[in-house]
């Protein structure tokens, strides 16, 4: 468990949302008393149940349950702890059969009440509220008035596969969110609906950026020629930087031989995320999770000296990881991804620099894309690790001066760290408060050993490297998803796929429209000329709603004064402007990437 979570688990507000759960499973059995409960844990902002029920739940349904939970908070009930034997468990939950399998798996020391795995064998406790008892490991408050009965609201109704296991019974899981006060529940229920204003699946579809095709294959994104152009745009600014920063370009196949898989360990510890294998020539070959053992065998392809480091390669790699299909979401959790992964080489002496000069340049990076509220959080060393414990302490000293020294705000993620290393995780946090991580500087002590990568120092003998994984953008795919929502889809005229629409009021207008998109396409912009039989507030109104920086209008008047008519997306009207103006303000806009 990371510190982050571990300090949301022993709050107040995580009590208050776990009670809540319990006591919204009590109303649901109390309008189906034949309901088949499953687990109903605390999350993050909220809480859910999973339940089995006689039919499909509507919106009248969940009023009326919520309406019954300020009912039960209001009556006084306590919450009552009781450890029990896995038969007594039984007998309290024999017509339960959610319940009774996780009973077995408490019994049998694998899996929690949440279905996670168990490290020891845990102690089997019931948590009883009025008329209704749970399963359940805690905490809960002592008193149901504890919870603002005018603080908790149900949201929505989803179906779940029990267990996250698509072959097992679909369940209807029930979110809902509680908070301390009514204005805390109103600012949260303002959050939501301004995500959805944003969600970058209706914008993505809106503004014809991108698809997923049941033809092709879920979580396989079709980038559209508008998004297409905006991934191009952003490749091309991403390759310059590296460029300019002294990194070298690698490419890598997309299919490597079972052995490879075997050195890196993925076949022994992530098969499952894998797809199958692929026999060619006798051999199986398996298509790519990860660019990273492909990077350290161009590495280990000759003998390097501690001259040659440090030795920095970039490559945007497409990789493929099965993921369920009730876990996929848009371009936030795909299947094939391009992966902007780095690796870095260095010796013990040049590590604290080469931090500062990948923390930096990262930085750089999002802040040019608009994020300028970001914060960072250093995961250390969890219990159980590979690698020599001074090279651990070394690394994380080095990670968190280089925060200081970039005077970036962090917080430490005691113990969070990978097996194999510790690392850094950039997050930002868009216009309605929501945080997304993007960037991640992470140190593998795991496959240097697995492939026994040296340099050959001044002494003469063969030692090992440091290797510093970065991850910048993440994924191509999310990082435009995060983009799109960011950005609500009004782009920065540097990014925008179509900067400026022209709009001739009349056919008689269109000579002299061409003309000023000749000229602004010899300026580098990227335009779309409107030359459809709408009336002028018609394709006025469809350059807004697809959301491009500029329009121009173009009449009797603006070809009279060799000018034209600006209009901006936010609705503001300059007016009359030489197309030479416009063209200079869009190439300040664009410089300064606004």
């Amino acid at each position: 468990m990371t510190a982050n979570k571990e300090k949301y688990e022993n709050s107040a507000l995580y009590r208050t949302r776990h009670s809540t759960a319990h006591i919204m499973a009590q109303a649901v059995l109390e309008k189906f008393p034949e309901a088949k409960i499953a687990i109903g844990p605390a999350i993050e902002d909220g809480f859910y149940y999973d339940f089995d029920l006689p039919r499909p739940l509507t919106p009248e349904d969940l009023e009326s349950i919520e309406k019954c939970m300020r009912g039960i908070i209001q009556s006084k009930v306590t919450f009552e702890r009781k450890v029990v034997s896995a038969e007594e468990a039984r007998q309290v939950f024999k017509d339960q059969p959610f319940k009774l399998e996780l009973i077995a798996g408490l019994e049998e020391g694998k899996l929690d009440d949440d279905g996670n795995p168990l490290l020891e064998k845990p102690e089997i406790s019931l948590y009883t509220q009025g008329g209704f008892t749970d399963l359940c490991r805690g905490p809960h408050v002592q008193i149901s008035t504890e919870i603002n009965p005018m603080a908790i609201k149900l949201l929505s109704v989803a179906g779940a596969y029990w267990r996250g296991d698509e072959k097992r019974p679909m369940l209807q899981r029930i979110y809902g969110t509680a908070w301390n006060t009514p204005q805390e529940l109103k600012d949260y229920l303002w959050r939501i609906e301004e995500a959805k204003k944003r969600d970058h699946r209706k914008i993505g579809h809106d503004l014809d950026l991108f698809s997923i095709s049941d033809e092709i294959g879920a979580g396989l994104i079709l980038w559209h020629p508008k998004g297409g152009r905006i991934r191009k745009i952003i490749e091309q600014f991403w390759t310059e930087e590296h460029e300019k920063n002294g990194y070298d370009f690698v490419y890598t196949p997309h299919i490597g031989k079972a052995q490879l898989w075997e050195t890196s360990g993925h076949l022994g510890f992530y098969k499952e995320n894998m797809y199958s294998p692929i026999e060619i020539d006798d051999q199986q070959y398996y298509i790519k999770p990860m660019n990273c053992p492909f990077h350290l065998n161009i590495y280990k392809s000759g003998i390097r000296s501690y001259r040659d480091l440090p030795m920095r390669y970039a490559e945007e790699g497409t990789v493929y990881r099965y993921e369920r299909s009730g876990v996929l979401h848009g371009l936030m959790r795909v299947r094939g991804f391009t992966q902007d992964d780095a690796h870095h080489f260095c010796r013990p002496d040049q590590m604290p620099a080469e931090i500062d000069f990948v923390l930096n340049f990262s930085l750089h990076i999002l802040r040019s894309f608009g994020f300028t509220d970001i914060h960072a959080y250093l995961s250390t060393r969890p219990e159980k690790s590979v690698g020599d414990p001074e090279r651990w302490n070394a690394a994380e000293a080095a990670l968190e001066q280089s925060l200081k020294r970039a005077q970036i705000n962090y917080d430490m993620d005691e113990g969070g760290g990978a097996f194999y290393g510790p690392k850094i995780d950039l997050k930002i946090k868009d216009a309605i408060g929501r945080e997304w991580q993007l960037s991640t500087i992470q140190f593998d002590f795991n496959l240097p050993d697995r492939f026994d990568l040296t340099y050959i120092a001044e002494d003469g003998q063969p030692h090992r490297p440091y290797m510093i994984h970065r991850a910048l953008l993440g994924s191509l795919e999310r990082f435009f998803g995060v983009l799109i929502e960011f950005y609500a889809g009004a782009f920065p005229v540097w990014l925008s796929p179509i900067q400026v629409a022209l709009i001739p009021i009349a056919d008689r207008h269109l000579d002299y429209t061409k003309d000023v998109a000749g000229q602004l396409r010899k300026a580098g912009l990227r335009v779309m000329l409107d030359d459809r039989s709408e009336r002028m507030n018609a394709k006025i109104r469809d350059a807004q709603n697809q959301k491009i920086p500029y329009m121009l209008i173009i009449g009797d008047k603006e070809i009279e004064n060799s000018q034209v008519s600006l209009r901006l997306r936010n609705g503001e009207n300059p007016g009359p402007v030489p197309v030479s103006v416009l063209i200079e303000r869009a190439k300040e806009e664009i410089a300064k990437k606004i």
